[in-house]
Formats: C-alpha cells, sequence, structure tokens
C-alpha cells in the first residue's frame, strides 16, 4: 500500500531555514512541497524553486501570496516574523489548515493571537526544532530541580551575525523552562549584562548573555554554578540539517491532531521514553 504523500506550504522559502526544509521536503519520499512563499516584490517570483536554491527545477515557482486554489497544501510550516506569521495563521484559520511555527520573538499579545486560533486549528511552535536541543530542555528541567535553589545559573547563547534577536528564541525558552521549576516569573528573575560597574550578583536570577558572529549557526550553553563545583549543559549545531528534519517529522504529528496549541515536547514525548513523566 502506497503511503499518503503529505503536501507542505513553505514560507519564507529561500530564507537559511527556509531553503532548507525545501530540500528536506524534498529528500523525504513522503512529502511534497506544493507552494514556496517569500515576501511582496522579491526578485525571484514565478522562478523555480528548486533551480533558486541549487537542487535542480522541481516544478514549483516562487509566490508572494498563499493561494489554496493554486496550491494546495496540508501542512503550512513558517519561519518568517512575527508580523508576517500572523498573517499566515490567519490564513490558514480560514481554510482549517495546520501549522508549524519556528518564528520567535513574539509579544505577549502575540501569543494570545496565537492561543485564540488554536481554538479552530493545531498549532506546533517551538523556539528550536532539534532532537538534540530538546533533549537539552528536559536535562535542564532536570537538573535545575536539584540545583536550582542553591546555584547561579547563566545561559549563553552563540548565533550568526544576520541574528537579530537578543537573547535567542531558544535562550528564553530555556530560561522559561527553568522559571517554571523555580515558580519564578522570567521577566523578573533575568538579568541581562552590561557595561559598566555593578552590585554583588543578586540569587534568583537567570544570567543571560549573547554573541552574534560570523556564521555560527546556534550554540546554548546552561551553567549551574555554586561554591563547589560548577555543571554546564551545551547543545551546538553544527548545520540547520537537524532543525529541518525536526520540522518535517512534527508535520506527521500535527497534521493527526484536530485543533490545539503544542510545542515540542508535546510531540517528543510519545516517541523518546526519556520526557515521559
Amino acid at each position: 500500500m502506497n503511503k499518503k504523500i503529505t503536501r507542505i506550504a513553505i514560507t519564507g522559502a529561500l530564507g537559511r531555514m527556509g531553503q532548507m526544509l525545501v530540500k528536506e521536503t524534498q529528500a523525504n519520499k513522503t512529502t511534497c512541497l506544493t507552494a514556496a512563499i517569500v515576501k511582496t516584490n522579491h526578485p525571484s517570483i514565478n522562478h523555480d524553486i528548486g533551480e533558486e536554491i541549487g537542487i535542480g527545477k522541481i516544478g514549483v515557482l516562487i509566490q508572494d501570496t498563499l493561494d489554496i486554489k493554486k496550491n494546495d497544501f496540508d501542512v503550512l510550516i513558517d519561519f518568517t516574523n512575527p508580523i508576517a506569521t500572523l498573517e499566515y495563521l490567519k490564513y490558514c484559520n480560514k481554510f482549517q489548515k495546520n501549522i508549524i511555527i519556528g518564528t520567535t520573538g513574539f509579544s505577549d499579545s502575540e501569543m494570545k493571537i496565537i492561543q485564540s486560533y488554536s481554538k479552530n486549528i493545531a498549532i506546533l511552535i517551538a523556539s528550536n526544532f532539534s532532537i538534540g536541543i530538546n533533549l537539552l530542555y528536559h536535562l535542564v528541567e532536570k537538573t535545575t530541580r536539584i540545583l536550582g535553589n542553591n546555584s547561579d545559573i547563566d545561559i549563553v547563547e552563540f548565533h550568526h551575525r544576520n541574528k537579530i534577536d537578543i537573547p535567542s528564541g531558544t535562550a528564553l525558552t530555556i530560561g522559561d523552562s527553568i522559571s517554571k521549576v523555580m515558580k519564578w516569573n522570567l521577566n523578573k528573575h533575568s538579568l541581562y549584562y552590561k557595561k559598566g560597574f555593578t552590585k554583588t550578583r543578586e540569587s534568583k536570577k537567570i544570567g543571560f548573555s549573547s554573541i552574534r558572529s560570523g556564521n555560527i549557526i546556534g550554540k546554548h550553553s546552561v551553567i549551574f554554578t555554586n561554591s563547589e563545583e560548577e555543571i554546564n549543559i551545551t547543545h551546538t549545531a553544527f548545520n540547520r540539517e537537524s532543525f529541518a528534519k525536526g520540522a518535517i517529522q512534527s508535520v506527521f504529528w500535527i497534521i493527526l491532531k484536530n485543533k490545539g496549541l503544542f510545542n515540542m515536547k508535546d510531540f517528543l514525548k510519545n516517541t523518546f521514553k526519556v520526557y515521559a513523566k
């Protein structure tokens, strides 16, 4: 029996992640790309997306708007920016299409809008889709439960020079995870370093440090330090392939959901026993 082919639309298709997602979609035998969307007036509109990213002609023309009548899809994958994501989300809601969101930097009010749409469609939102970084989340939660009350906690993140949000969405997700374990308010218990003199470090604070340099894909370290010892939990991404693979695999999970707001932990806990409670 032939497996059903899952039709995928990708927004931000010519971005760093977008190109990797297109390649991964084409490489997977049970998925096919039906729409490649870019920003309005992009010079590559109406060009074949495969030729544009160097994998050869695939018969999908780059467009600047979603058009379900021309290019129907089962799931949309969106790695763009908050304003664009909310527009694509509105479209998915209108046509009852589930969506994978990898965009970061949403405000609290924008997250409330996303939550409202999840009452009608299934949404999986994550700041990072790699299996490794999601395992780091789990290890950090476990370590926080043991050492959180008697350690200084720092999150140090490294990304390429073109990344504009600081701290990274992944770093904030780690911080939020720690805060939930400690029953802290992340905003009130965050510490951002800057130039100048400082007083002795306050307790019950998560320190954030960010580096933007070169072509670093992504590196996150969570450091627990007390007077006796230090524990450093680090994840390094060598390329974007792990993010793309995780996003594509999550498509097969979200397509089976009718509605709701989910994250990678929801997806992974049924796949890896380490996430089971």
